[in-house]
């Protein structure tokens, strides 16, 4: 009886296929008369919805917290980026009273223009009225190209970040989103002005390094004054600090860059700042009294380290990287001008560095010496194009070896631990002006940096890892002592800015670029914004 019954299904089965199988594509077969058929069509899975879009990793902060200034904040909507939506709050256009300039998640603080802490105490004055505290991981945007930040003379600013959460200067473009590897110029920059001394008066008549003997910020339209003749003056603290993609040309043809201190004095405290794609210089320090430590410029379309009128400085562990193709010398020390003679003369100490140039600039050396500067660099790496010089010297006065206290005469630029990869030819011709007339020649630069005397090498073969990271022939350099030039270096038993892999003191606190990488603990990209 079962096999009866099966064979019968099957029969039965098998007539309906074969009516299935002579319709047409179009056609629906009639079932007849012999029962009801089902019939179960194939059913497709359709393929997964999309997922929907990523939430914003920021959402905007409720409003702008008050402040003490009687102007407050100015609560300018949002802003959307990649990385989510932020609450807008702008900065008054003078900051009168001292305030905090609290993180709040979801929250960017803007400069509208120009925004002046304070207002200039004069060259004289030893008041300090005015200080802008700024808090770990706080962001302040360029709402503008002309915006800038200027501390005046008698204020300060207490930006101070921390490795894990730095403080950071940047454009409206880099919020936007809308930055790659070549952005710069979107917006002016930070300028610090104190009462510390200066050459090359504004005044024709004025007496240089006294209180007579003030300058105007380059670039800068309205009065924007800095010198004195107070050379302990204090500008504030800068510590963990970014400043991205600055540079905006504000008259004329002069533009500021990312940091720019004008007769600041040896009280301001500088350590831990990164220049990212500044269009002009890394950082340039017109006179004053000015103390640096670990500072990176990666990306500087002009000099990476500038330094003018009367500059006394001390510069410790320095990270300097051209992107290719963009970028003039590693260092320019003053300018030629008709007062190279003045008092107080440039004398600027450098230690600890490490410079990697990737473009064969217009005036075809990696570091520049003019303007009767003294200069002293110690412990250094130097890698340069092959057409490009390692060392130029311009102006007799610069090249002098005359020890004169009377005219703050140092002698002659001094090199301790130097060594240099760069052209056949290390070492260049300089000549006056529009002239084929020789001020200072190769021979002579060649005689003052002293190959194969001081650890000093200009036919050096660099091993430098992760662009700036010390190698085994790094390794094998004695180094000097920076502390016998001036109590505020540390000694170090190695040269260049980073001794090996383990010395990672640029982590964290920086961002990354194509020219270089400093970690994957740091910000991320200077192209984007972090979200803490």
């Amino acid at each position: 009886m079962t096999n009866f019954n099966v064979i019968a299904r099957n029969l039965m089965a098998g007539t309906a296929m074969m009516a299935l199988a002579a319709c047409g594509a179009d056609d629906i077969a009639s079932p007849g008369t012999g029962g009801n058929v089902t019939i179960n069509n194939t059913t497709v899975t359709p393929p997964p919805p999309p997922p929907p879009p990523p939430p914003s990793t920021v959402t905007p902060a409720s409003g702008c917290p008050t402040i003490a200034d009687p102007q407050g904040l100015t609560d300018s909507g949002t802003i959307t980026g990649p990385t989510g939506t932020w609450r807008v709050c702008t900065l008054p256009a003078r900051i009168n009273a001292s305030i905090t300039l609290p993180k709040l998640t979801g929250l960017l603080y803007r400069l509208g223009g120009r925004v002046d802490v304070g207002t200039d105490q004069g060259p004289s004055s030893t008041n300090n009225v005015v200080t802008l505290s700024i808090e770990p991981g706080v962001t302040i945007f360029g709402g503008t190209g002309v915006s800038w930040l200027h501390v005046n003379r008698g204020n300060r600013i207490n930006a101070v970040g921390t490795a894990t959460r730095p403080i950071i200067f940047t454009s409206r473009d880099n919020v936007l989103g809308l930055n790659n590897e070549n952005s710069s110029g979107q917006w002016g920059g930070v300028v610090l002005s104190g009462r510390a001394p200066i050459t090359d008066c504004a005044a024709p008549a004025a007496a240089p390094g006294t209180i007579a003997c003030e300058r105007q910020v380059e670039g800068a339209v309205d009065p924007a004054l800095y010198g004195g003749a107070n050379s302990a003056d204090n500008s504030g603290t800068m510590k963990f600090v970014q400043i991205r993609y600055s540079g905006f040309v504000l008259s004329g043809s002069s533009e500021l860059q990312a940091l720019t201190t004008g007769g600041t004095g040896s009280g301001t405290v500088l350590e831990n700042i990164q220049s990212a794609n500044s269009s002009d210089d890394g950082a340039e320090f017109f006179g004053g009294s000015v103390n640096l430590k670990r500072f990176i410029s990666v990306g500087a379309e002009d000099d990476n380290l500038d330094t003018d009128v009367g500059l006394k400085a001390n510069f410790q562990y320095v990270i300097a990287v051209q992107r290719t193709g963009f970028g003039d010398s590693m260092i320019e020390a003053d300018s030629d001008n008709a007062v190279d003679g003045n008092i107080p003369r440039q004398n600027t100490k450098l230690a600890n560095f490490t410079f990697v140039q990737r473009n064969n600039v217009s005036n075809q050396t990696a570091i520049l010496l003019r303007g009767g500067t003294d200069y002293t660099m110690a412990n250094g790496v130097v890698v340069a194009p092959t057409a490009t010089n390692c060392l130029r010297i311009s102006r007799a006065q610069t090249a002098s070896a005359t020890v004169d206290a009377t005219i703050d005469e140092a002698g002659a630029p001094v090199f301790r631990s130097v060594v240099m990869q760069c052209s056949a030819n290390p070492f260049g011709d300089s000549f006056i002006p529009n002239t084929t007339t020789i001020t200072v020649s190769a021979a002579q630069v060649s005689t003052i940096f002293g190959s194969g005397a001081n650890n000093n090498n200009s036919a050096f073969t660099a091993s430098l890892s992760n662009v700036y990271v010390n190698g085994a022939n790094e390794t094998a350099v004695t180094a000097f002592d920076a502390k016998t030039l001036n109590a505020y270096f540390d000694t170090t038993a190695y040269i260049g800015a980073v001794r090996n892999a383990s010395d990672t003191w640029y982590e964290g606190w920086t961002c990354n670029t194509d020219a270089a990488s400093f970690g994957t603990t740091n910000t991320g990209l200077c192209s984007t914004l972090p979200t803490y």
